[in-house]
Order: C-alpha cells, then structure tokens, then sequence
C-alpha cells in the first residue's frame, strides 16, 4: 500500500532528514489547465502522507502562470476534488499569479549578477543551428518517458554584444531570459562546492544543470517560468520535502542550482512512480474517463477511486 511505499526508504536518509527538520512541510501543486485523474490523486496523496508521518504540514499551491490556459472553473474543479479525497491543506492558498513581484525580484537578483541574457531565437532557429554544428538534438523531448527537455540551447544570444541586445529589445524583438548555464555554475561551486541534494530514497545525488543547457527563466511577456517559479514558491512557503512523479526528477538538477543562486535552503526530494492504464500509457489530462469529476459522477466511492490507484 501507499504507506509500505512512503516506508521503503533508507533508515539512514530518514534519520538525517529527522535530525535536519523538526517537521517535514510538503505541498501538492497543480495547475488549472484541466481535470484532475487519477495520477495526480496519488501524488497529491503521496505528499500529504509524507508530511503527516513526521506531523508535519500539507500545503497547497494552485501554479496558474500559464494564463493562457489556466482557468478558474478548473481551479473550482480542483480545489472540489481534492477535497473529496479528504485532503486538508492550510489557508490561505498560494496562487502563483499574486505573486508576480516575488518572481520578478529573483530575476532581477539574476541579473545584477549578470547571469541572465535575451535570446531572440526561435525553437525552428534553434534546431537548425544544432544540425548546423553538426550535433544532433540528442536531448529531444523524449514523449514515452515524459522528459521534457527539449534540445540543448546552443548558446547562439549569449555571444552577442551588449549592444545588440539592447537594439534587439528596443526594436520590440520577441526573446526570452535565458541563465547562463556555465558561470552559475561556476560561481556556486566557487562558492559552496559541488551542488548535491538528498533523495530520500537513493541518498545523496550530484547536481549536474549542465546537462540542460542556458535554460529559459522568462519571457519578454511572461515574467517567470516553470523553474524559476516553483524555486522561488517553494522558498517562500518553507517547503523542505518536494514529493515529485519520476517524470519530474531531472528538472531537480536546475532547481538545485537555482536554490543556491539565491540563497535558499536546499530541500530534500522524494520521487514516487508514475500511475499507468492497463497499457503502460501514463494517465493524462486528456483522458476524460480517468477523471475524479467523472469518478465521482459515475457515482464511485473514495474506496474504490483509491483501489484503483493502487492505494489499498
């Protein structure tokens, strides 16, 4: 059950993240572009559990900087769901769109150390400087297993002079913020040494961001992005236990590293396995008939929504 699998960990990692923390403080973190399935039920599960085996806290974040498609009946949605499943979760509940001004001033903080650049190229353009330099996309989105990083960013905006940079922008060019991969990571180590997080399942892990490239921070138009917003809200709500699907694993190495550009806690991590059909395909938004809103219509309890996610 859920409770052998939050167990099956290593005594010695328990005991330092114990020792390190008074109480674990975990959060779920959905985002209202759709209806909630089944996988995201176990996830949000899974983090509340974690934090009520030290007596910790269970926090909610509703990520909605994609306004695009974000939508409040979907938050509606979500926030009926989850407490359906009897989960609890402190008020108030942390919007990432109230809380713009937090982003913006981790970025500026970037900045002024001179880590952030415009980059006016486009994904087409991007390939194609790849195949130009004759090295395939071998980090292109794997779809099977969920990754989601794209190909490496060659670094093609960083070389500008600043001059051009500066006409660019002011010409009104569509760019977005991209980290300087390398000097951050120079000047953490410089710093505080090799980054490393603790998994609680598999110890200590060396972080290596390099392997994704000069990231994307912000747009010209969209004041953050996904890694630069969850380091900053998982900051401000002192969270020191992210729960994550093994999809998510690899974006740790980047938020490694953006906790130690500005200054934050390093949390520990704790990655449980992805939910499946009878297929092997991971359950998606799209799959409306996996829904907890059509569950719970076709008049399913929260006994049998929990054996078919395996909880029982």
């Amino acid at each position: 059950g859920t409770l052998a699998v939050l167990r099956r960990r290593p005594k010695q990692n328990i005991n330092r993240a114990m020792n390190k923390k008074s109480a674990i403080v975990t959060r779920f973190a959905p985002s209202p572009t759709g209806h909630l399935h089944l996988g995201h039920a176990y996830s949000a599960w899974f983090a509340q559990r974690a934090a009520e085996e030290s007596g910790g806290r269970f926090l909610l974040r509703i990520e909605d900087i994609d306004q695009t498609r974000c939508r409040p009946e979907y938050e509606t949605v979500v926030l009926d769901d989850l407490a359906w499943l009897v989960l609890t979760w402190e008020e108030p509940v942390r919007r990432q769109s109230d809380h713009m001004a937090d982003y913006q001033a981790a970025l500026t903080k970037l900045e002024e150390m001179d880590l952030i650049y415009p980059c006016f190229c486009s994904r087409k353009e991007i390939r194609a400087e790849i195949e130009r330099i004759n090295e395939a996309p071998h980090d292109a989105p794997n779809k099977s297993n969920g990754d989601k990083r794209g190909p490496v960013y060659p670094g093609t905006c960083r070389r500008l002079y600043q001059d051009d940079r500066e006409m660019r922008v002011f010409a009104g060019e569509a760019y977005a913020l991209r980290l300087n991969m390398q000097k951050a990571i120079y000047l953490v180590e410089q710093k505080r040494g090799n980054l490393s997080w603790l998994d609680l399942d598999q110890g200590e892990q060396r972080a290596t961001p390099e392997v994704f490239g000069d990231v994307v921070l912000a747009r010209k138009d969209e004041p953050t992005s996904y890694h630069l917003s969850v380091t900053v809200d998982d900051a401000a709500q002192g969270i020191n236990l992210i729960t994550r699907g093994e999809d998510l694993r690899d974006v740790t190495h980047v938020h490694c590293l953006l906790q130690a550009l500005l200054d934050f806690e390093t949390p520990d991590y704790r990655f449980h396995h992805l939910l499946t059909d009878r297929d092997g395909k991971r359950f998606a938004k799209r799959d409306k008939s996996l829904t907890l809103q059509t569950l719970r219509e076709e008049g399913k309890s929260l006994a049998e929504v929990k054996a078919m996610a395996k909880w029982a």
